[in-house]
């Protein structure tokens, strides 16, 4: 194949367009207005954004980062200003871009993963990641994100009152992926995005505390890469739900890697923190991977392991 030759890079997902595949993880590119200095947003595929509540967070006490090797630990908290005001002050922004906006959302109940459904679908976002890695205070705090069955209440509750494509992210800190998976695709969710950071923690040797100030922190960054791509493979090979992978991913051959599992899209998180024009140099190398194996169309490489 000629090495010039264009490649398509268009992916259709559930019910969307992605220009192209690479996304920016929720949590990592805040609403983009830092990032925007740097390249022109529309470049992207979609911009999923910081994780939205009801109502205004303040997030957790510091420290709340912490480095590890070949990663990093944060417990941030969901500090962010509420949907309301993302509705106001922050999507007017992301619409001068030419890239799908993905809201993602928390909640402490089914109820308010509902109501921010509706809130956000009808304020003008194109898709809702719901992240389902949030205590249920209605049971005792488990994780929705860990039971099959809250995983499923929330997204029942969250498809009846959105009017876009609902994602519903993955926390790899369970027995069985696969049905987590399973779970949320009969409750009727659209799509699926994993992973999640693992539960992690640090500890000071001279003060014999922990480095973060809630004790444990969610790990991101390559060093969890491995972990992530296992996680789509099995998720991939247990539905039929368009996914898109992260975890870790900081070149195009990491991108190509989570494709090959059986993600259609791909989220870049972590290696922004190192380099904040990574979305664009995967991407250019996702194109460049293409042209060299004779490929005309990044679709053809989705769950093309051979085994």
């Amino acid at each position: 194949m000629d090495a010039n030759r264009a490649v398509d890079m268009a992916v259709p997902f559930a019910g969307l367009t992605f220009q192209n595949p690479v996304a920016v993880a929720s949590g990592t590119f805040g609403f983009g207005r830092e990032y925007g200095q740097y390249f022109d947003l529309g470049r992207l595929g979609a911009v999923c954004v910081k994780g939205l509540t009801l109502r205004p967070r303040a997030g957790n006490p510091p420290p709340r980062v912490a480095e590890t090797p070949m990663g990093m630990l944060n417990s941030v908290g969901l500090q962010n200003p509420g949907a309301e005001a993302f509705l106001r002050d922050e999507l007017p922004f992301l619409r001068g871009f030419d890239t799908l906006v993905v809201a993602n959302v928390s909640g402490d109940t089914v109820e308010e993963y509902a109501a921010l459904a509706g809130l956000l679908s009808d304020g003008g976002v194109d898709m809702l990641e719901v992240n389902i890695s949030c205590p249920n205070v209605k049971a005792g705090g488990l994780l929705f994100g860990t039971d099959p069955r809250s995983a499923a209440a929330v997204t029942e509750a969250v498809k009846r009152r959105a009017r876009v494509p609902v994602m519903v992210k993955l926390t790899p800190n369970v027995t069985d992926i696969a049905e987590m998976a399973r779970a949320v695709e009969s409750a009727g969710a659209d799509a699926l995005s994993l992973i999640n950071t693992l539960v992690g923690m640090r500890i000071d040797v001279h003060t014999r505390r922990p480095v973060l100030y809630r004790g444990t922190g969610g790990l991101s960054g390559p060093a969890i890469r491995p972990v992530a791509v296992r996680c789509v493979y099995q998720a991939a090979r247990a539905v039929r739900l368009p996914i898109m992978g992260m975890g870790g991913i900081a070149c195009a051959e990491d991108a190509v890697e989570f494709l090959l599992a059986g993600a259609h899209t791909v989220a870049v998180g972590t290696a922004l923190f190192r380099d904040e024009t990574a979305p664009l140099s995967i991407l250019e190398g996702l194109t460049s991977y293409c042209q060299e194996n004779g490929i005309s169309d990044i679709r053809t490489l989705t769950g093309a392991l051979l085994e």
